[in-house]
């Protein structure tokens, strides 16, 4: 899917690691959460609240999740799954485009 139709948009950004990850919150009509984002080149550890799916739409980066000791790259077209009450590490050597889906 390219785009969500239908959908409210929150107007201020979420603004995260001095501008090096900013995402904007997307609220579909059946009150489902996502934030599509990009990550600056950078690495960066980020904690969850809820489960995240994170899915590339451009760029690649390489992740750690909690506990895990190797990375694994993931590409535009590919997903991570993170648990929550967790935390992953992200490095990026490029812009990162994503949309992650919450619970």
């Amino acid at each position: 899917m390219s785009q969500y139709n239908h959908v409210s948009v929150i107007k201020k950004a979420n603004v995260y690691f001095d501008g090096k990850c900013i995402s904007h919150t997307v609220l579909l009509a059946d009150g489902t959460k996502k934030t599509l984002g990009v990550i600056m080149p950078s690495s960066l550890t980020f904690n969850t609240g809820a489960p995240e799916i994170m899915e590339g739409v451009g760029g690649s980066c390489r992740v750690k999740l909690k506990g895990e000791t190797e990375w694994t790259t993931y590409a535009a077209g590919q997903s991570f799954n993170v648990p929550g009450d967790s935390s992953f590490e992200i490095a990026c050597d490029e812009p990162y485009h994503y949309v992650c889906h919450f619970g």
